[in-house]
């Protein structure tokens, strides 16, 4: 059966399929015993233009829009892949593309479609503030003409496989301004050149292979050159970018759970105990049909968020909601096909744990469940604020 996502940007789809076939599980099981980063399969996705879809033409990308970037990251999960080590470079430049400067764009962008330049890193979480963006302590202060920072990040992931990062910062304190978002600003940092001058970056070793990091600011000097926009206006920049985030990442739930109905429907109807395949017992078909059920229903708002996004319309509701309904439909399908697998579903070689393990995640980055709730009871319904 085709699903109706299939049929938006199938020769997208096709390609990516293709491609992530030369990498099949044995690939990534190698990488997950080791923690080791995806190194080829990175740079092919981005020698076959993937990961510059949405950089204009005019900067050498492919001009497409977000509905193209989550379909290949739909694709890409439902192979059994994991874009996680390469999706930020679709979002994070769009912070550049919409905010920067003519001479960052010029500078940055073409490098960044060519692979020349890896942007894959994000700096905004620190570990006194968490999801509290307003509450950030990392701070740059003014010094002629570059900026001094100090301060921490924490669950920064690629940052030792990234060339740029951008990095939101305090540039005046919180208690300064009218409004806690206010004071906030966005620096372009040369990974290159700030590690082992005022940046150290320490490896985080989690429970899935996802290259996060935390660190560490000590007296950073970034050019002023490289400020985004204005000076205090940050904050509004990188909501963009969290948008995005939120509706390419919900894109990767959508694969995950394929990848897992398609795996437990298949395993269901070729395993055979008391003499019939286990796929005739509705106690097995159920589940696997439920998934597929909610699975279909995420996608459909992913879509409406993605559209709403391209349209250059709000879609910070929308964007929340298609990832809160995908992420726990994701992790539905994929409790599912561990069931339905037995104790198969715990070996490694049939991938199923290593997927399970990682498609947990979207339950709590780059934004928990609890926060899209609330967003959605406060900005939706209209509730009072808890917090």
């Amino acid at each position: 059966m085709i699903e109706l996502g299939e049929q938006s940007y199938p020769e997208i789809r096709d390609s990516v399929r293709r491609l992530c076939a030369q990498f099949p599980g044995s690939y990534w099981q190698a990488l997950d015993r080791d923690r080791t980063y995806p190194t080829a399969f990175v740079e092919t996705l981005t020698r076959e233009g993937f990961l510059s879809v949405l950089i204009p033409e005019e900067f050498g990308g492919s001009g497409l829009g977000l509905g193209a970037a989550t379909a290949i990251l739909e694709e890409i999960h439902r192979s059994g892949c994991n874009g996680g080590a390469c999706h930020a470079q679709m979002y994070t430049m769009g912070t550049v593309l919409k905010h920067g400067s003519a001479a960052q764009k010029s500078e940055y962008l073409p490098k960044i479609a060519t692979g020349e330049i890896r942007l894959q890193a994000f700096g905004v979480t620190e570990p006194t503030s968490g999801t509290d963006t307003t509450r950030i302590r990392t701070f740059a202060r003014r010094d002629g003409d570059d900026y001094v920072i100090n301060g921490q990040k924490i669950w920064i992931s690629r940052a030792e496989y990234s060339d740029l990062m951008v990095l939101l910062v305090r540039t005046t304190a919180r208690d300064e301004v009218a409004k806690p978002s206010d004071g906030i600003s966005v620096l372009l940092v040369d990974m290159r050149d700030a590690v082992g001058h005022g940046l150290t970056i320490r490896p985080i070793r989690t429970m899935l292979n996802h290259a996060t990091t935390e660190l560490f600011f000590d007296d950073l000097r970034v050019p002023a050159r490289n400020l985004v926009g204005t000076e205090g206006n940050g904050f509004r920049y990188i909501l963009d970018g969290m948008n995005a985030e939120r509706i390419l990442i919900a894109s990767e739930c959508i694969g995950d759970g394929r990848f897992f109905i398609d795996r437990a429907a298949a395993y269901a109807s070729d395993r055979s105990v008391f003499g019939r395949p286990i796929g005739e017992n509705q106690g097995i078909q159920f589940p696997i049909a439920r998934a597929h059920v909610m699975i279909t229903a995420a996608a459909e708002m992913v879509a409406k968020a993605a559209a709403l996004f391209e349209a250059g319309l709000p879609c910070g509701s929308e964007a929340n909601m298609a990832k809160m309904l995908a992420s726990e439909a994701s992790w539905f399908a994929a409790d599912m096909c561990v069931q339905t697998h037995g104790g198969f579903g715990f070996a490694e070689e049939y991938d199923i744990e290593r997927k399970f393990r990682e498609t947990r995640l979207y339950q709590v980055a780059p934004i928990s469940t609890n926060l899209i709730l609330s967003h959605v009871a406060t900005h939706v319904l209209r509730l009072p604020k808890s917090f």
